[in-house]
């Protein structure tokens, strides 16, 4: 996988989909909620949660870490595993205290941004993909996110090994693509809508952008 197809894949897709304006969130604080809640969920799932959440007034982390965990569990209760995503929603919330200052901008404390990752996948729950969604998403910061789209797309078009490490593929975007955190911000956005519009779970739909692609390159 070269620089000059990964251009050309997220050209096809720009000129498919048009600029997704992901993530969906009005606050910094709002979209490291929905990193959280969206584990093992669809979307629609962690909106009618937030929605809830909302309707608590309880969408700000001072409220969150206060609030009775009966009521807590209750408003996430539609993103599925509800008890379980509440003590992880604490954990990072008690990690948000700690490192993202007032103006919701990161605490670095002296580290860089691989150490500042390193410090988000030490809390209880979040692993990379949640990590680098609360960072490229919430920050700004340039790190690639890589999930199950990703990998169904890379490897059923461009030859990448369906068990790839997660952070093997990371770092093939990363190398090959300028550091440019809305670049990746918006690969990533068009990788989900492609997945969900046309290179479905099974088989691609017959006018997949990247299908076109293929056929072109091969």
């Amino acid at each position: 996988m070269n620089r000059e197809l990964l251009i050309a894949a997220y050209d096809v897709m720009y000129k498919a989909y048009g600029p997704q304006h992901w993530w969906p969130g009005d606050t910094p604080w709002e979209i490291c909620v929905g990193a959280v809640l969206t584990q093992n969920t669809n979307w629609g799932n962690v909106e009618k949660a937030i929605a809830l959440i909302k309707q608590a007034n309880a969408l700000d982390p001072n409220v969150i870490i206060d609030m009775p965990r009966a009521d807590l569990e209750e408003a996430i209760r539609p993103s599925g595993f509800f008890r379980l995503k509440a003590d992880r929603l604490l954990e990072v919330t008690r990690w948000w205290f700690d490192n993202v200052d007032k103006n919701d901008q990161p605490v670095w404390k002296g580290r860089g941004l691989e150490e500042y990752r390193c410090d988000l996948l030490a809390v209880k729950g979040v692993g990379p993909e949640t990590a680098d969604s609360i960072l490229l998403y919430c920050f700004d910061l340039p790190t690639f996110v890589i999930d199950a789209y990703t990998k169904r797309i890379f490897s059923r078009h461009f030859g990448i090994s369906p068990d790839i490490d997660y952070h093997e593929l990371q770092k093939i975007f990363m190398n090959n693509l300028p550091v440019d955190p809305v670049l990746y911000n918006e690969y990533h956005a068009l990788i989900v809508r492609a997945a969900k519009e046309h290179c479905r779970k099974n088989a691609c739909e017959a006018d997949c952008p990247l299908c076109k692609l293929v056929e072109k390159n091969s």
